[in-house]
């Protein structure tokens, strides 16, 4: 394997699958399945899940909402997604560990880097929902930490597209894929693959990041595998 340890990070939108809004049971079993046979293979896992399938705090601060209220109920959209993925994982066997940027009893414990490293050692797929736990940061930030935190030998950001691209694929089809990218190219080119804090905080940790197509079955096991699938961001 080429990937011993990972943080996965999931966006909510993704798990709507065909859906205008909320959770798709069936992409939840596919994500679920994918996870279980990358942790049978030997890989430890964490996971952290956006909330944008249900609720977006920038989205509702631009509505005239106070931002830091906003925040907050977009980390409790992160638990409800880390909840039912939990329920998935563990209908098909798997033991997990959640954890959250917010402690919320008796749904979780707070997020401890201690609880979290013994958790993975212990075979378990840690969960992290609820953020940094803290307003103003994105999911991407704490995917970002919470990989350094657990000493992740990088983040595999999970998208339906299978990498990163001169131009959006999906809107223009001479648009090429990236095999490799370091964090200046990327930010000279200006391809939005986190946000800026993220990304940062990724280039000063020297933590790769591993773009690729979450949406096909089998990815994430080739992905830990050293299969060229995707887009690898290092420094």
């Amino acid at each position: 394997m080429k990937y011993k340890r990972v943080l996965l990070k999931l966006s909510g939108e993704s798990l709507m699958g065909s859906q205008s809004y909320g959770i798709d049971p069936k992409m939840l079993e596919q994500y679920a399945a994918d996870i279980r046979a990358a942790v049978e293979a030997g890989v430890e896992v964490a996971i952290v899940i956006g909330g944008g399938n249900i609720f977006r705090g920038l989205s509702g601060a631009a509505k005239g909402m106070d931002r830091v209220q906003g925040d907050y109920m977009g980390m409790l959209a992160t638990m409800i997604n880390s909840m039912a993925l939990q329920a998935e994982l563990e209908k098909q066997g798997m033991r997990t560990e959640l954890l959250g940027g917010l402690a919320i009893e008796p749904i979780c414990k707070e997020m401890s880097r201690r609880r979290a490293k013994e958790a993975l050692a212990e075979g378990r797929v840690v969960i992290i929902g609820g953020g940094t736990g803290n307003p103003y940061f994105t999911t991407d930030t704490a995917s970002t930490l919470r990989a350094i935190e657990i000493e992740a030998d990088a983040i595999l950001k999970g998208t339906r597209v299978d990498g990163v691209y001169t131009a959006d694929p999906e809107k223009d089809p001479s648009a090429t894929k990236y095999l490799t990218l370091t964090y200046s190219e990327a930010l000279e080119k200006k391809l939005k693959i986190m946000d800026l804090t993220a990304f940062a905080l990724a280039e000063d940790n020297n933590l790769p990041i591993y773009v690729f197509d979450m949406n096909r079955t089998g990815n994430l096991l080739r992905a830990v595998s050293g299969e060229q699938i995707g887009t690898e961001i290092i420094k």
